[in-house]
């Protein structure tokens, strides 16, 4: 079969290895139809590997295949179906696992495509329990993005940030792939969404998915527009993954008593903090990883009910490389799915 493997830092080759065995007990054995892009694939590309791992390694973080084996003991699934798969190896016993905490586990052994082979070959066998099936009417495209995106996104506003109808939140860059997700997601509850991104294009299309103030952020000052649109009083909720170069302007653009959530870090890792404006605002930060896989569930719940993921482009397996830079030039509005052989 044909798997996509990082065989050193920058270096991907499409090469032939060996097709799975037949699945276990407890396995299933997928076909693989798609993955989507992440900047986790990115880091991964660079080795930025936050903890060791041996290459050459199988990418692919995010993806959707279809059940092609079943193993003795597997229930509930059926060949032919499509399903997504949860991509962190957690070890499904221990306290937070048993309390449906998957991202919390406490004896995880990696990610999929980052520190383990990935999604990006034809078969792979995988336990059941990470196999999430897909509703009908969902396209293959769209269910590339359940795993990640819509689940990271999930738990963000909901198990976290607890975003209620009618609240108003900042999201930040509108054009990411969760950026568009949470803008969709904050809508559908009836939410009042500011966001913000880099050009006046990616608000216009920001726009059209219900974004109600739009702001350039090397034009304006995202906060104080925030402020000056809620007579002062900020919003409920900041949507946060960009980092330092956004993090001070997010705990000003907070109402008292607000909720910042945040799930990543592109501008760099350290951030100066106004504790003063914590404590006598009594904000609340929730730093948020992953998602469950109920979220994963979740999520496809929504896009069954017609939410669908916003898609940037689509490429095949052979221009992998093309879509990581795409997505590291930030050069995007929304998702990129890469199609398998």
């Amino acid at each position: 079969m044909k798997a996509l493997r990082l065989v050193e830092e920058r270096k991907l080759e499409l090469q032939d290895v060996a097709a799975p065995p037949p699945p276990g007990p407890g396995e299933v054995q997928l076909r693989m139809r798609a993955v989507a892009l992440n900047h986790i694939d990115v880091w991964g590309y660079r080795g930025m590997a936050f903890a060791k791992r041996e290459l050459p390694i199988t990418v692919g973080a995010e993806g959707v295949g279809e059940i092609a084996a079943i193993g003795a003991d597997v229930t509930g699934l059926v060949t032919g179906q499509p399903a997504v798969l949860y991509g962190g190896r957690t070890c499904g016993v221990c306290r937070r696992c048993a309390a449906g905490r998957d991202n919390l586990c406490e004896n995880v052994a990696g990610v999929m495509g980052f520190h383990i082979d990935g999604m990006a070959q034809q078969f792979l066998n995988i336990p059941a329990r990470f196999v999430i099936p897909v509703p009908a009417g969902i396209s293959i495209t769209h269910a590339a993005c359940a795993g990640i995106t819509f689940s990271t996104v999930e738990h963000m506003l909901f198990d976290n940030a607890k975003l209620e109808r009618g609240e108003t939140i900042l999201i930040h860059a509108a054009g990411s792939g969760i950026g568009t997700t949470a803008i969709l997601m904050a809508k559908d509850l009836g939410c009042e969404v500011f966001t913000t991104a880099s050009t006046d294009e990616k608000l216009e299309k920001a726009k059209a998915l219900g974004a109600d103030h739009l702001i350039n952020y090397k034009e304006q000052r995202f906060e104080t527009i925030v402020r000056r649109k809620t007579g002062k009083r900020g919003v409920d909720v900041v949507f946060e993954h960009t980092g330092p170069d956004t993090w001070a302007g997010s705990i000003f653009a907070l109402s008292k008593g607000g909720r910042l959530v945040t799930c990543g870090s592109t501008t760099g890792v350290s951030a100066e903090t106004n504790l003063y404006s914590v404590y006598q605002q009594q904000l609340r930060i929730y730093g948020s990883f992953g998602a469950s896989i109920r979220n994963v569930a979740d999520g496809l719940a929504k896009m069954a009910r017609g939410l669908n993921p916003v898609i940037d482009s689509e490429y095949g397996i052979e221009d992998l490389e093309k879509g990581l830079a795409r997505l590291a030039s930030r050069d995007v509005f929304g998702k990129i799915v890469i199609q398998l052989p």
